[in-house]
């Protein structure tokens, strides 16, 4: 399977401070208890809500930690026992082997994280029955941790942490970058600002961030990426839009889709999944600084994910049609966008989400290999509902934060090749997850780190 992936530098777990009452053991219990609903198929969104509010912060931090070495810790966990235990006791030993399995990355001493994690098992009734189970599994690996862990090193699963399918998959889309985006997928990412350049520049803004003493650099086409994390409502003027985070993969749709365009008309854009509305403000942020008058509706299906389009808008003083409303219908709601065809459409199409495992790191546990092909149907059937919505002359950037082709390139070849109108422009194409905690091609250096994404920009020839 080629060279083995040690952790990346830089990715010990920054655990967020919690009460000094809140022991080990309580943080341990519940982030076994997220680890085995992802499992399950739950999203780690989902689970983390059931986590009581003084321990989110840390068993969040923890989960992350976990998921990103599953793969290894299941495989000791196999040599340490064939047969695994119940559900939660199996999701408790993974979690302490994820977390403890190589040093430099570990957040904990390795005896206090077993003494916790035996103390967590005799704590939860559902797990008591095995606590001396677990102690005797986490003992030997004490003893016997170097030559488990060069054992493991024959598992793609463990070096990698993906699904064998998910490994072979990018393997064979990417022969000479496998390595690297698998490497990405496991490191932590960046915290990226999108700065509102219809209010501040770059320059002024990062000015702010240095007199509270948060350093960034410069990305993409007016991002920031900061030296370090911080919460948003220490961020100099958040509260009232002059910046967002955005990953600045993310930040090219919006110069992508509206550079060029000129009307002396209000340009007609339909941002057809627009939810959570990122790039919907950042089309109406980029508009104003260039001087566009943009007449822009904004989709969602889910009349809840709408709420945090309006939610977004109103933080930054902008204002567009949003509409809760299938993309896929458009007779239901053409109308209501005013009925004209679009001069331009951004289509950030539902996909498997393979770009972003480093902001997700159970996404890669949640997929099955058939989830490709059922997503790249859909994708299709949004393009060909939409590409009749352009006018001539008009434009469409699809999208989607996936690395597999068959929801990217692929997907472009086999449209354009159906739809003679159609015109592939200049576009970034594929973008591989860039993290700086590995030493990897630099391809795109601009944007600094950032995720994986596809883009391809569709012009509609006049017939």
């Amino acid at each position: 399977m080629g060279d083995a992936a040690p952790p990346a530098r830089g990715s010990a777990v920054t655990r967020a401070p919690v009460s000094a009452q809140v022991p080990l053991w309580q943080q341990l219990q519940a982030t076994a208890r997220a680890v085995d609903a992802v499992r399950a198929g739950r999203s780690l969104t989902d689970a983390l809500r059931e986590v009581d509010a003084n321990l989110r912060a840390g068993v969040q931090a923890l989960s992350f930690h976990a998921l990103r070495s599953l793969g290894r810790a299941e495989a000791l966990r196999r040599q340490l026992a064939r047969r695994a235990p119940p559900a939660q006791a199996d999701a408790l030993l993974c979690t302490a082997l994820a977390l403890g399995w190589h040093d430099e990355a570990s957040p904990y001493p390795l005896f206090t994280l077993v003494n916790q994690t035996v103390e967590a098992a005799k704590r939860q009734p559902s797990t008591r029955g095995q606590a001396g189970f677990v102690n005797a599994c986490l003992r030997r690996f004490v003893r016997e941790r170097s030559a488990l862990v060069e054992a493991s090193q024959d598992d793609p699963v463990a070096v990698w942490n993906h699904p064998r399918w998910w490994i072979d998959r990018v393997r064979q889309d990417h022969p000479e970058d496998w390595q690297h985006i698998l490497r990405a997928n496991n490191a932590h990412p960046p915290m990226t600002l999108r700065v509102n350049v219809s209010k501040t520049t770059v320059a002024l803004y990062k000015q702010s961030l240095l007199a509270i003493e948060i350093g960034s650099k410069e990305v993409a086409h007016g991002g920031l990426q900061l030296d370090h994390p911080c919460a948003v409502t220490v961020l100099p003027g958040f509260a009232r839009g002059d910046a967002s985070v955005q990953d600045a993969a993310a930040q090219l749709a919006a110069p992508l889709l509206l550079t060029g365009l000129a009307s002396p008309a209000p340009i007609r854009v339909l941002d057809a999944c627009a939810a959570p509305g990122g790039k919907t403000a950042h089309l109406l942020e980029f508009a104003a600084k260039t001087g566009m008058r943009l007449d822009l509706t904004a989709l969602d299906v889910d009349p809840a994910r709408c709420e945090r389009i309006h939610e977004n808008l109103q933080r930054g003083g902008l204002r567009a049609r949003v509409l809760a409303a299938d993309a896929l219908q458009p007779s239901q709601w053409l109308a209501q966008s005013g009925g004209e065809p679009f001069d331009a459409i951004l289509l950030d199409a539902p996909c498997t989400a393979s770009g972003i495992v480093r902001r997700h790191p159970d996404v890669r546990w949640l997929r099955r290999e058939t989830d490709i092909a059922q997503l790249a149907v859909v994708q299709a059937r949004l393009l060909q509902a939409l590409w009749p919505l352009v006018r001539p002359g008009g434009r469409l950037l699809y999208c989607t934060c996936s690395v597999f082709k068959a929801e990217g390139s692929d997907a472009i070849k086999t449209f354009v090749a159906h739809n003679t109108d159609a015109a592939l422009q200049a576009s970034p194409g594929h973008l591989m997850p860039r993290s700086g905690a590995n030493d990897e091609p630099v391809r795109d250096n601009l944007l600094g780190e950032h995720d994986g994404f596809f883009y391809a920009l569709l012009e509609k020839r006049a017939t």
